[in-house]
């Protein structure tokens, strides 16, 4: 089981918060440092001092860590243009020779659309459709040739699809909970399927449905990797549980029926219940950047006893 760190720098979050949780998850050897993509924070925080912006912010990472692997669960694709996108991602895969991830969405939320001026289309998924198959395209062209794609929302003409990453193909990765169409999504453009927040029972059901589009779409179901993101609260003690819980204003009891919260035993056999029905990585999202003893403490006694 591999385990990642998975920050929302909206909640409130300086570079530097950011810089020094990304080194520590390196220095503790987690498998990777992922955050999300928004501009607007959610739920009773203040969010200052204000948004990140995902990519410049894994670009600033890139060039302070050599080690770990970075990524977005997920970039907004109401966000950026696709060929757009296809550079910024090309370009800090270059910095960081090789480490980055791209994980993909639709983009939800639409009161950041409305505090920044950004577009919120009513039609987000066959955009998002078109938006992987131009990033991909843009990526796999050979160096000399030329890229054209002609969709309903996107047209390019000629382009010379450069920069390319330093990998021969960033890994992308494509989640949700969508029954149908992302399942089908993925296996036409994923290397990794998460899905977030999500009982066991429906992550094997989701899991299922998209082994079953994998191979409806001729591909091999081990082709993919098969990921959760939970919201983690670990402690020694009860009084340490309930102290991070209040950190974050979460309830205990709600965040171990829904999260991996408890002690190290009892998240080492939640993990081990996804881990049961295929799931083969884990996002930790850690919402108090600060506490830093709570990435060892998991790194410690929690990941050894994974395998």
């Amino acid at each position: 089981m591999d385990l990642r760190v998975f920050t929302e720098p909206q909640q409130g979050a300086t570079y530097e918060t950011l810089l020094r949780v990304a080194k520590a998850a390196e220095d503790l050897h987690y498998g990777a440092f992922f955050r999300s993509d928004h501009y607007v924070h959610m739920g009773s925080v203040d969010g200052l001092p204000g948004p990140t912006d995902a990519w410049i912010t894994l670009a600033g990472i890139a060039r302070e860590t050599s080690r770990i692997r970075l990524g977005t669960l997920m970039t907004a694709g109401t966000f950026r243009l696709p060929g757009v996108l296809a550079i910024q991602v090309a370009q800090v895969d270059q910095m960081s020779g090789g480490r980055v991830e791209l994980g993909l969405g639709a983009g939800w939320y639409e009161a950041e659309h409305t505090a920044y001026g950004i577009p919120f289309p009513k039609e987000k998924f066959g955009r998002l459709e078109e938006q992987l198959a131009v990033v991909t395209g843009l990526w796999d062209t050979p160096v000399g040739e030329r890229f054209t794609f002609d969709g309903t929302h996107y047209q390019l003409k000629d382009s010379p699809a450069l920069p390319k990453p330093a990998q021969s193909r960033v890994p992308v990765l494509i989640g949700g909970h969508g029954a149908r169409r992302t399942p089908a999504l993925a296996a036409r453009f994923a290397d990794e399927f998460n899905i977030p927040f999500a009982s066991v029972s429906d992550s094997q059901a989701q899991f299922g449905r998209v082994r079953a589009a994998l191979r409806e779409a001729g591909r091999e179901t081990g082709e993919l990797v098969y990921s959760n993101a939970l919201v983690a609260c670990v402690g020694r003690t009860d009084s340490e549980v309930r102290r991070r819980a209040d950190a974050i204003g979460r309830d205990v009891d709600e965040l171990k029926a829904n999260g991996l919260a408890g002690s190290p035993a009892e998240v080492v056999e939640r993990i081990a219940a996804y881990q049961a029905v295929g799931s083969q990585r884990m996002y930790l999202q850690m919402l108090d950047l600060t506490d830093l003893d709570h990435l060892d403490l998991i790194a410690s006694e929690v990941a050894p006893q994974l395998g």
